[in-house]
């Protein structure tokens, strides 16, 4: 199966003041659809920082499938979708599309995440809420096609058609 790298983005959570619950939230999930973790860690919410994880972790072939949990709010410190807006080649609108659009029958501060999805190199970027909740929530409605995607990013499948 891919390999899933997890960045938690949280000030506290790197300082050790806060738990990481959302990043021990998504390896349940992936790990449960049959994905390998192959880095975790928790950055702080620094914009250049962040980039410069996302294009090693990419460049260097580390995980087929880069998760972020947090920084997509509205607080001046919530830098993720910029920081992959600076590292990823090719966006993929549909992935955050989907996920405000099904959080939005939840709960209508869905439609004030800023997050963003896109691809560098071989690897799949997808920014996550932050919270554990609203990382399951997403994750578990994306997790299907993400694996269609990452065949067809990898060259396991040309065919994006159903069979009826």
């Amino acid at each position: 199966m891919y390999s899933v790298a997890v960045l938690t983005i949280s000030d506290k959570g790197h300082a050790g003041e806060r738990e990481d619950r959302s990043g021990r939230e998504i390896r349940a999930i992936v790990e449960a659809f049959g994905y390998v973790v192959s880095h975790a860690a928790i950055l702080p919410d620094e914009e250049a920082q962040i980039t410069a994880e996302l294009c090693r972790l990419a460049d260097q072939a580390v995980a087929h499938l880069i998760l972020t949990t947090g920084g997509t709010g509205f607080s001046h410190r919530d830098r993720t979708p910029e920081a992959t807006l600076a590292a990823v080649e090719r966006l993929c609108p549909g992935l955050p599309e989907a996920m405000r659009a099904f959080s939005l029958s939840k709960t209508p501060r869905a439609m004030l995440s800023r997050s963003v999805a896109g691809i560098r190199k071989n690897s799949l970027i997808v920014n996550l809420p932050g919270s554990p909740r609203a990382v399951r929530e997403c994750l578990e409605y994306i997790i299907e096609p993400i694996g269609h995607g990452l065949d067809i990013l990898l060259g396991k499948s040309g065919d994006c058609a159903r069979k009826e």
